[in-house]
């Protein structure tokens, strides 16, 4: 596979490109190429990029990216105009006049596409990725020119202002990359994630590859070593294979380090290899001579040859320790499965010699489609529609087997009900229990790879409230969402119409038909029922009804400090947020350390993060909480151990509520037969509230223990 390198300092020229191109397809046509380059050339001839480079420079750039999939030559020629529609004067008719209707079409649908706002308002969002889904369905390659154009995009991004590239970037980390990901191609996926989390998150990336630097130093070099070993085994075992060794990206440790809260030194497999075989036989023959050498890690084997990616992916993946104990992980695949693994779906346009690639592992892009967009249908709230879309772009699957021998393709982390309702909507709002390889288990046990699930299931039972804190698919949460919002309805309005009526007349008002359809209407419900439901089932407060129709009305809390002034210390315009590694409420001492692009980070003083940063004492800021009340918006998290008895959580809510604290979110950690231990996120004014309300709940018989929750402190930590 030919690599285009980038060059900031002179432009892909048009004899360069077609270098690139005819190195995988010496029949293309070079004379269109030329012609779409010189006129994407001439079109934006007095263009300049922020950096100062023509403008040209980064659609000839794009197209280059696009070489590196071996891509037919209609996606090179879209590639080199693809702003020409939306920056210059060209039109979709000179285009198609000159290129053919499939290069403006192609060029058109880039364009629509890069008109979207994905990262906007959230119910804006969800519309965008609807529309995303269906540009994608029309023709997949006009999202391969938009990744390759977000990927030069990124590489240059240090020339743009500081709050753009923050913004950009994190598009960047929650649609492209994923979507990237998602498509098979998880080389642009790793590059998109590392170039956003230089901006995002500078001081996290450098302090790691400052350790890698100082690993290499004290161990010498680990991936030359190891790659011999193996390729010396692979020869002993007479399979040709190649090995390949690379040291993991940043962000990738970082989020290692994150989802196990260790720290640099204790993650152990920060090497990845891959062995490249010829055939299929030898991806076997290789994994045993592999586990003959070195030991394998129990839990650490997938085997995707066998069990395929929705987007052609295969390989095997193993994790293998040495006697020192360091472990490194292995991909083992074939020459075509490797093929299909750079370039994801794209392989499906892939040309070799001037010949589509015919590869046996290559998905059909209206295959992929299908089956990305199959699940989305009919979803017409908004939010569920986003979660959907991204548990479905976001998470690693695990393939399960009915008792029939079908395969169910599920998330990782899912559970038996997600499988239920991954087989039909009925069966898993029946659901009473499951068996897995036989054995019955409880609801909440997250499935593995290659498990046998069977569902039992009962005439009269309904989905149940407590379900939502185990599923993890959107089709499982949207369908229990919706029956529970059904069986409901009717109770959450007739208690909503009775606080809307006491909450008008402690104001001196009437809750009218008329002023609850106005209220509906300023807080964008449909109608009165709607705003009346939400408001007996707690999304909504009375407050937030009266006030929408009578906003003078309410007395407002004139003592509390606003949010924005919450801090003493901060320089004008200085922004601040709480750090998530020690969640400081006010009454606590506290410290900021200066962050670039993120403003101050607070931290209370005892945080455990701050040692990182004693020999930069230029970027602490001597802080103070302001005295007097604060609003309740501050979060904290306990972590509770309570029995397992009849109505003993409800108690706990109660108690919590009583001390006017609010819950946000509550999420069971570990299940016994005889206690419950979860983290209660709740919303707090300041530290006093905390204590009293640890106190109340200690003094409770069925509190078996409680803390206040916090999270490992390392210095990649995000912001609350």
């Amino acid at each position: 596979m030919v690599r285009a390198k980038e060059n900031t300092d002179h432009m892909i020229t048009v004899d360069d490109l077609i270098a690139l191109v005819r190195a995988y397809n010496p029949k293309a046509n070079c004379e269109r190429i030329s012609q779409a380059y010189a006129f994407g050339e001439k079109m934006h001839q007095g263009q300049y990029r922020h950096s100062g480079d023509t403008y040209f420079s980064h659609p000839a750039a794009v197209a280059a990216i696009l070489t590196q999939q071996r891509l037919d030559d209609a996606t090179i020629i879209t590639a080199l105009l693809h702003d020409t529609i939306e920056d210059t004067k060209a039109s979709f008719v000179e285009i198609e006049a000159l290129f053919g209707s499939e290069v403006a079409t192609l060029v058109d649908g880039v364009t629509k596409l890069t008109n979207l706002q994905l990262s906007s308002h959230q119910t804006e969002q969800a519309e965008n990725f609807r529309k995303l889904f269906i540009a994608m369905s029309r023709d997949l390659r006009v999202i391969l020119v938009k990744l390759a154009d977000r990927l030069h995009n990124m590489r240059t991004i240090r020339s743009i202002l500081l709050e753009k590239q923050i913004n950009k970037s994190r598009e960047t980390m929650e649609i492209y990359a994923p979507l990237a990901g998602r498509m098979g191609m998880q080389w642009m996926r790793e590059e998109l994630e590392d170039l956003a989390f230089r901006v995002l998150n500078p001081d996290a990336r450098k302090s790691i590859i400052r350790r890698f630097i100082r690993l290499q130093r004290d161990s010498g070099d680990i991936i030359q070593r190891i790659s011999g070993d193996m390729q010396t085994e692979l020869e002993r075992a007479k399979i040709k294979a190649e090995v390949f060794g690379r040291a993991k990206k940043p962000y990738s440790i970082w989020r290692k380090m994150n989802q196990k809260e260790l720290g640099f030194s204790r993650l152990s497999d920060i090497y990845g290899f891959r062995i490249i075989t010829s055939s299929e036989e030898d991806c076997y023959a290789t994994l045993g001579t592999i586990h003959r050498r070195w030991r394998a890690v129990p839990g650490r084997f997938k085997d995707y040859i066998s069990q395929p990616k929705s987007n052609g992916y295969r390989s095997i993946h193993t994790t293998v320790s040495g006697t020192d104990g360091k472990r490194v992980e292995v991909q083992i695949r074939s020459q075509a499965m490797h093929d299909v693994a750079e370039t994801g779906v794209a392989a499906h346009w892939s040309y070799r010699d001037g010949v589509r690639v015919k590869n046996p592992f290559a998905v059909e892009p209206e295959q992929w489609i299908s089956s990305l967009t199959e699940q989305f249908e009919g979803r017409d709230d908004h939010d569920e529609f986003l979660e959907a879309v991204k548990l479905e772009m976001y998470s690693d699957k695990v393939f399960c087997f009915s008792p029939k021998g079908d395969v169910i393709k599920l998330p990782r982390g899912a559970t038996p009900i997600d499988f239920a309702y991954a087989i039909h909507t009925r069966i898993g709002s029946a659901i009473v229990g499951a068996k897995v390889d036989g054995l019955r288990v409880p609801l909440w046990t997250r499935l593995k790879n290659g498990q046998s699930v069977e569902i039992i299931s009962a005439e009269g039972q309904t989905p149940q409230r407590s379900w939502l804190d185990v599923a993890t698919t959107g089709k499982a949460r949207t369908s229990i969402r919706r029956a529970l919002r059904e069986r409901d309805r009717g109770r959450f309005i007739r208690l909503g119409r009775e606080l809307a009526r006491a909450g008008f007349e402690h104001v001196g008002r009437r809750a009218t038909e008329k002023a609850l359809s106005i209220s509906a209407k300023h807080l964008g419900l449909e109608n009165h029922e709607v705003l009346l439901e939400r408001l007996g089932s707690a999304e909504i407060t009375t407050h937030d009804v009266i006030q929408a129709v009578y906003p003078d009305i309410l007395p407002s809390d004139q003592d509390e400090i606003s949010p924005r002034r919450a801090v003493i210390g901060l320089q004008h315009g200085q922004s601040f947020e709480r750090a998530r590694c020690c969640g400081p409420l006010p009454g606590e001492r506290i410290v900021g350390i200066s962050h670039r692009g993120k403003g101050v980070v607070v931290h209370a003083i005892d945080c455990d993060l701050l040692g990182e940063y004693e020999d930069q004492p230029n970027r602490w800021v001597d802080l103070n909480w302001h005295e007097g009340t604060h609003p309740p918006i501050y979060s904290t998290t306990l972590e509770i151990t309570i029995s397992n008895g009849s109505g003993v959580l409800g108690r706990i809510c109660t108690l919590i509520g009583e001390k006017q604290a609010n819950i946000s979110d509550l999420r069971f950690i570990d299940r016994k037969p005889d206690f419950f231990r979860m983290l209660i996120d709740v919303e707090l004014r300041d530290v006093e509230q905390l204590l009293s309300l640890m106190v109340t709940l200690e003094a409770d018989s069925d509190v078996a223990a409680l803390d206040r929750y916090r999270q490992a402190a390392t210095s990649s930590q995000t912001l609350s």
